[in-house]
This record gives structure tokens, C-alpha cells and sequence, in this order.
């Protein structure tokens, strides 16, 4: 069941593009605005695959989580809900999941009676949030999540959006850090270094539209994971990402994939 309920919702700036918005426009949702479709469409066809397939990674990723036993998700950058969303793939496998979504676009908290319908044995919830506020996101979630037990951290197409300057490298250390040894990074990046040309037009069309981007090779990836020990393929294409299951579709991507464990200490 729900933890609480969410406040009432800001007004939505609908004269600026918003990434969930756009996203949602990539992915075929309804929940976006001219605004954001002029952004999407001037995007190269690439960028709907790339939506698609970090959609597909997420579903696999949390699926095997929750084979794994993992009951625990915090999900930061949520987007507008598309069906299937995290808490009802996971609580198909394990009904008493709790999952924390946050997000920081206005637009999402308007649809969070969506996500806030948990199975019976579960909980969800929703916090307003942002994740270069990693502290209040923790606080918030603690309210929900048992963080001496494992939990999922996911992060998923979130992290393009944090610019160095930002110090996403420190967010995710500090978000990791609070984990228990057993939980999970699970992770997808867009890539500067798989299509130079195309990375280079989808940033500069967001630029336009006054969203920075921070795309990352695949080294500067793999250092989100530092200290953790990455579970099979390791860091990989979205498409390729896979375990348990036939694999998926080989097709091009320009996004990085991957899940890591939080190892016990003196693991590494």
C-alpha cells in the first residue's frame, strides 16, 4: 500500500522542456507538451531506440533483482509512469517489495497515485526530490526502506544529465555509501564515445532547449562503479545486458549498461 500521500503539486512550467517529458514523448507517452515534442522531433531516430532500450534494460535489471531476492528498490529520475513500472515488475516476483520513486519534475508528482499502487503485501511511495540533494533523498527514504538490509539503488538515463561540474561522481558515492553490502547500482549512460556525431547532435539539441547534457565514455562509466563488484556482462550496451533469460534483439546502442553488488567489507 501507499506510505503517504503526495502534497499538492506546483503548477508545471509547460514553456521549457523538461527530460521526463521529452522521454515520455520519446517512448510514445501522452504526458508532454509541445515543448517537449519539438524537442524529441528534432532528435535523431536513434534517441527513441536509446528510450526504448533503456526501458527494456530496466525491465530485465529489476526482474533479475528480484529472482535474486532483492526487496528493496530506490528508484532517482523516475520519469512519468509507463506501464510496466519497477514496483510491478518486481512485485510479480516478490509481492512484499517496498519501492521508493523519486523525481524532481512537477509533472511526475501529478501522476503518483500511478506508481503509489503497490500489491497488498507491498509499499510504494513517492518523494519530490532531487538527486543532486542526495541527503534528503536518503532522509526521505529511510522513512520506507530498512537501509540495514539490501537495496537496488537504480539510476537509470539520470546521470547524462549532471554535467561534471556537478559532481555526479560524488552523488553516486554518496548514495552508494549508504547502502548495505548485498545491494545493488544499477546503472544506464548515454555514450560519448560509441557515436561521436550522434552524442554530439542529441546534446547540442538539448543545449538549445536549455537542458545540459554530460555524456561519458565508457571509462568514465565504469568509475561510477568503482569499489563494487559488477554482476555479468558486466558494463555493456543496454541491448546486451541479460542473465537469466534468451537474449535479448542484437541491435546498435549508444547506451552504456550495467548492475554491481556492494560487496561485504574487505570484499572487492
Amino acid at each position: 500500500m501507499p506510505t503517504g500521500t503526495p502534497p499538492t503539486p506546483p503548477r508545471t512550467d509547460t514553456s521549457r522542456a523538461q527530460p521526463a517529458r521529452v522521454y515520455d514523448w520519446l517512448l510514445g507517452g501522452k504526458d508532454n507538451y509541445p515543448v517537449d515534442e519539438a524537442v524529441g522531433r528534432k532528435l535523431p531516430p536513434q534517441a527513441k531506440d536509446a528510450a526504448r532500450q533503456n526501458r527494456a534494460f530496466m525491465h530485465r535489471a529489476a526482474a533479475w533483482l528480484a529472482d535474486q531476492g532483492v526487496d528493496q528498490f530506490l528508484d532517482i529520475g523516475t520519469g512519468i509512469p509507463t506501464e510496466p513500472n519497477l514496483h510491478q515488475i518486481v512485485q510479480r516476483v516478490v509481492p512484499e517489495a517496498r519501492i521508493v520513486y523519486v523525481d524532481n519534475d512537477p509533472i511526475v508528482l501529478r501522476h503518483a497515485e500511478a506508481l503509489l499502487v503497490s500489491s497488498p503485501e507491498g509499499s510504494t511511495d513517492y518523494v519530490q526530490a532531487d538527486v543532486r540533494d542526495p541527503a534528503a533523498i536518503l532522509r526521505h527514504a529511510r522513512d520506507v526502506l530498512d537501509f540495514s538490509r539490501p537495496v537496488a539503488l537504480s539510476l537509470i538515463a539520470l546521470l547524462h544529465f549532471l554535467p561534471d561540474d556537478q559532481d555526479p561522481q560524488g552523488i553516486v558515492r554518496e548514495l552508494v555509501d549508504a547502502l548495505a553490502p548485498g545491494s545493488h547500482l544499477v546503472l544506464s549512460h548515454a555514450a560519448s564515445d560509441l557515436h561521436a556525431d550522434l552524442a554530439r547532435q542529441v546534446t547540442e539539441e538539448y543545449a538549445r532547449a536549455g537542458i545540459r547534457l554530460g555524456f561519458r565514455t565508457r571509462a568514465e562509466v565504469a568509475r561510477f562503479f568503482d569499489g563494487l563488484d559488477l554482476v555479468e556482462p558486466g558494463l555493456v550496451t543496454a541491448p546486451e545486458w541479460f542473465r537469466d533469460e534468451p537474449a535479448p534483439p542484437a541491435e546498435d546502442s549508444g547506451i552504456y549498461a550495467g548492475v554491481a553488488r556492494v560487496p561485504a567489507g574487505g570484499e572487492s
